[in-house]
């Protein structure tokens, strides 16, 4: 597909549907090397192995803009969608409301990572590139909404700065969330870390871990290089168990796992948990230039605080040994505050093409931006950091 008009002389836009048509080395020096869930060889293999498509109500429209001589100057991964589903910032409300005045709300335009609640830059642009090119992306972005027709245009998990220049163009609403982040203030070790907390977490946590070394778990922690075939089935078996569970829908297949480990195998982490050296549950991670970014658990045997162990404490482990600055462990939980993870605002940013309901959502966003003001701060109270150790 081509938008024949460009936005700014000498820059040429192009829509593309399949992340192919861009070469891997020219998408990731955008900035996206950084961001696993980012970069080419993963969201490329969303794409080619069944985890998109009609059937899950993604349809790939990635805007990309290039110079006359042809470099890629910015991108946006942008996504065609029919549904909410795995984007992690609500907006069914909205959809109910455009139902009942006999609207569609779908389809409407994303611009994600496929399943991933994970902040990171969604304004791809290269290091080199001139000052226009990032409102080039949202200007191409909005005209691509405009000719497809659809309800709205939304930025998911946005960073700061580019959530602000988002919110000076016309129409686009801030939204603000909250997930749970651990920082890593330079410690030797996991010890230094509790150390920072008061007296009651710092026993209740080494309560949790003793109750699983006594239940005589053991670890392997494995990258795309170490991690088999057989590490890689296990695993899938737990995540479609814990989709099945709760009534979701396992929409990662086992060679999107597999073809990452491949592709990028120092940005995956897999912690196995075994039992006499059989499997019993194991988490999934990804590995950023300064972030581990906790995504999926599965488990086929009950032991007591497994859970916090392989999704937290080996993940906090790792950070600590590897000089990781930060660990984001995925969307929701309050249960995480005690356990050393402290409330973060998140951003994302939304344009209606209807003036009507952007009216109407521009003010219940004000009212509940408000709201999460109150709810970060008194999240924030729940600090389990002593007095002199809290941020």
């Amino acid at each position: 597909m081509q938008v024949t008009s460009a936005p700014r002389a000498a820059l040429r836009i192009r829509i593309v549907d399949r992340l192919v048509d861009v070469g891997t080395d020219e998408w990731n020096a955008l900035g996206a090397a950084a961001y696993p869930f980012l970069r080419h060889e993963f969201l490329s293999a969303l794409e080619e192995e069944d985890c998109l498509g009609e059937r899950y109500g993604w349809l790939p429209r990635h805007v990309t803009l290039r110079s006359d001589d042809g470099g890629l100057l910015g991108a946006v991964p942008l996504y065609l969608k029919f549904n909410s589903y795995g984007e992690f910032v609500f907006d069914w409300s909205w959809a109910d409301a455009y139902a009942r005045h006999g609207l569609q709300y779908y389809p409407k335009l994303v611009s994600a990572s496929p399943y991933t609640p994970a902040t990171g830059p969604k304004l791809l642009v290269h290091p080199d590139a001139p000052a226009e090119v990032r409102p080039a992306l949202v200007d191409a972005s909005r005209q691509l909404a405009l000719e497809l027709g659809v309800s709205s245009l939304h930025w998911l998990f946005t960073q700061p700065d580019e959530n602000a220049l988002l919110e000076q163009q016309d129409g686009f609403l801030r939204r603000v969330g909250c997930q749970f982040h651990w920082t890593n203030r330079d410690y030797s070790d996991f010890d230094a870390f509790l150390a920072t907390l008061t007296s009651g977490k710092r026993k209740n946590i080494r309560k949790e871990r003793r109750k699983v070394e006594d239940a005589g778990v053991a670890f392997r922690l494995l990258d795309g290089h170490t991690a088999s075939s057989r590490d890689w089935r296990v695993f899938h078996r737990y995540y479609e168990s814990t989709f099945d569970r709760r009534g979701g829908i396992p929409t990662l297949s086992q060679r999107f796992f597999e073809r990452i480990a491949r592709t990028m195998p120092e940005q995956v982490l897999l912690v196995m948990c075994e039992l006499e050296r059989e499997p019993v549950a194991a988490a999934f991670c990804l590995v950023g230039e300064h972030t581990l970014y906790g995504r999926h658990w599965g488990c086929e045997a009950h032991v007591d605080n497994l859970h916090f162990e392989a999704c937290y404490y080996q993940g906090i482990e790792f950070c600590i040994r590897n000089g990781l600055r930060r660990f984001e462990p995925g969307a929701q939980g309050e249960h995480k505050i005690p356990r050393g993870f402290l409330p973060t605002e998140t951003l994302s940013a939304h344009w209606l093409a209807d003036p009507r309901f952007s009216e109407a959502v521009g003010r219940h966003l004000e009212l509940e931006r408000s709201g999460m003001a109150d709810y970060l701060a008194e999240m924030m109270q729940r600090s389990p950091y002593r007095a002199q150790d809290k941020c």
